[in-house]
């Protein structure tokens, strides 16, 4: 199920649709929950030939409304998050087959003190062995956040024109 990122508002009466980011489900490996966007374009259906980008993306009626920051802060905030899932994909897979091989190298007989015993220092080498890595990724993930805030940022900026105009629009048809 599908929840709000956004705490829901009362809306009384409106024609247009409600529009949000939605979150959903854990994945079953890596345990992130991916983000809807209301903003992104929906994938395009399944093509017979394999075409190197998505040919919605750039259609004309998709563009006409935004402009290159925009665009590039959206595509920026997708890679960020398929960044984030493959990393952690790729970790909890080898931290669940390292811990199984683990657990499959202590005999039958092996008490539950055992067991507790191993996982405790398989966890102690896991987070020796990983730290380097970690550390990368998270060194990774804050560089590209901050760029990405940063265009967002920028977003609002160049929008700005826009909105002042509107305003003054507005003004002169009351």
């Amino acid at each position: 199920m599908l929840s709000p990122l956004r705490p829901c508002s009362t809306r009384l009466f409106h024609a247009s649709a409600v529009k949000r980011h939605l979150v959903g489900p854990p994945d079953p490996v890596s345990h992130l929950r991916p983000v809807i966007y209301d903003d992104a374009t929906p994938p395009p259906p399944p093509a017979f030939l394999n075409h190197p980008y998505s040919l919605q993306e750039f259609n004309a009626e998709s563009t006409k409304n935004i402009n290159t920051y925009e665009m590039q802060w959206k595509l920026q905030r997708q890679q960020l998050d398929d960044l984030s899932q493959n990393f952690w994909l790729d970790s909890n897979t080898r931290f669940e087959a390292a811990k199984a091989a683990v657990l499959d190298s202590l005999p039958a007989s092996a008490t539950p003190l055992n067991k507790e015993d191993a996982l405790s220092e398989f966890y102690k080498q896991w987070l020796l062995q990983e730290n380097k890595r970690v550390d990368e990724y998270a060194n990774l993930w804050r560089a590209r956040n901050w760029a990405i805030i940063a265009l967002a940022a920028r977003v609002e900026i160049s929008k700005l024109p826009y909105r002042i105009a509107g305003l003054f629009k507005s003004a002169k048809s009351s």
